[in-house]
Order: C-alpha cells, then structure tokens, then sequence
C-alpha cells in the first residue's frame, strides 16, 4: 500500500468522524487523522484522486500533500 498524506480542513470532532465514514466506505483503508494539524495519513491501493474525491465528500477543503515515506 501506498501511504498518502492530506490535508482537510476539519475544525472539530464532528469532521475528523466525516472522515471517517467516508473512508470506511471507501473500505479496506488503514488511516491516521490528525485533528490539530488537519491532516490525514491513509494507507491505501486507491490512487490519490479518488482519495481526494472521497474526502471532498466530507464538504470540507481537502488538498493532497505528498506520499509519506513509511519508516
């Protein structure tokens, strides 16, 4: 799996369980959010557009911000 960071603009717990939903939907995704930082670390085999489609669905401001190298 690919491990990719993004940021989305969630402000409160509320969001951050956005977040979650979609992704459980998008299913089969291991992911970290971030709440402080907005960010979000997903583990995934999806590429990173439907990533980001499926977090924009949360309605929140979302941008991709890199592959993050798995230590």
């Amino acid at each position: 799996f690919q491990k990719h960071e993004f940021f989305v603009d969630m402000t409160c717990e509320g969001c951050s369980n956005a977040v979650t939903r979609v992704l459980h939907r998008l299913g089969g995704e291991s992911f970290d959010i971030d709440l402080p930082n907005k960010k979000v670390c997903i583990d995934s085999e999806h590429d990173v557009d439907t990533l980001l489609e499926t977090l924009k669905k949360t309605g929140k401001n979302a941008s991709y911000l890199g592959e993050k190298s798995v230590q």
